[in-house]
């Protein structure tokens, strides 16, 4: 596993929202990864030993079945971190993690984590409104898996990798968007078409650019809308919050 240079350039979001103090005493224990594009972080059932904050890199959190086929539910990007759960509780992952768009980032021992959970309040505030709302894309992707169109989930799955690339080409083929979508080749490829025919993006040599984003969108199910909102504001604690309500907003 390579350990390059951090890029000061991006950073993590949810590691920049911590307060000072755990912050600086986090920051010793931070390396550097750079895992290719499909590569497995850690399995179903595997004991995880670091929590990893991706700094443009994109991770997606696939639901393994008995015969082997997996699924998406969720995605982690610049704004959140793959292990916080085991770094609350359990060090076991519950599903298959893999790299799904290359990039930097940064991992950190569990056991560093724990520690800064259990005695910083603003801490598990903080992993915890994360860890809520990252079940919340989890749930969203669940109603959109089963009753939405490939057409509609392929737009909103574009629309989460464009926000996350800034606007380069997603490298991408057909057979792996049928994996990340539960779909099948034929499905995602007469997708594809359909949406290359509208003009909303254009597929070449297994690359795909988004040509019409405000398009891309209006062809979308409600699901990207949704859940961007809630990333968009888990820093902020709602005013029903038990903890922290009073904290008013974190930085951003």
């Amino acid at each position: 596993m390579a350990t390059p240079k951090r890029d000061k350039t991006q950073s993590n979001r949810l590691l920049d929202a911590l307060e000072t103090a755990s912050r600086k005493r986090i920051e010793p224990h931070l390396q550097p990864v750079k895992l290719k594009l499909g590569a497995v972080v850690c399995d179903a059932g595997g004991l995880l030993k670091h929590a990893y904050f991706p700094e443009g890199a994109v991770l997606s959190l696939l639901t393994v079945l008995e015969n082997g086929s997996a699924i998406e539910t969720a995605n982690i990007g610049r704004e959140g971190a793959f292990g916080l759960f085991a770094a609350m509780y359990s060090r076991v992952s519950f599903n298959r993690c893999i790299v799904q768009m290359e990039g930097g980032m940064v991992r950190c021992p569990i056991e560093v984590l724990q520690v800064e959970f259990k005695n910083s309040e603003d801490v598990r505030n903080l992993f915890v409104s994360y860890s809520e709302t990252l079940l919340s894309q989890v749930q969203q992707t669940v109603a959109c898996n089963a009753l939405h169109s490939t057409e509609e989930r392929m737009c909103r799955w574009l629309l989460m990798m464009h926000d996350r690339a800034e606007g380069e080409p997603l490298p991408y083929t057909h057979e792996f968007l049928s994996h990340m979508l539960g779909a099948n080749r034929k499905s995602v490829t007469l997708a594809a078409q359909s949406l290359q025919n509208a003009g909303l993006i254009i597929y070449h040599r297994g690359n795909i650019t988004v040509l019409d984003r405000p398009g891309l969108e209006k062809a979308s199910c409600e699901c990207y809308a949704i859940v961007r909102e809630r990333f968009d504001a888990f820093l902020t604690p709602p005013s029903t919050a038990v903890q922290g309500a009073a904290r008013g907003k974190r930085k951003r």
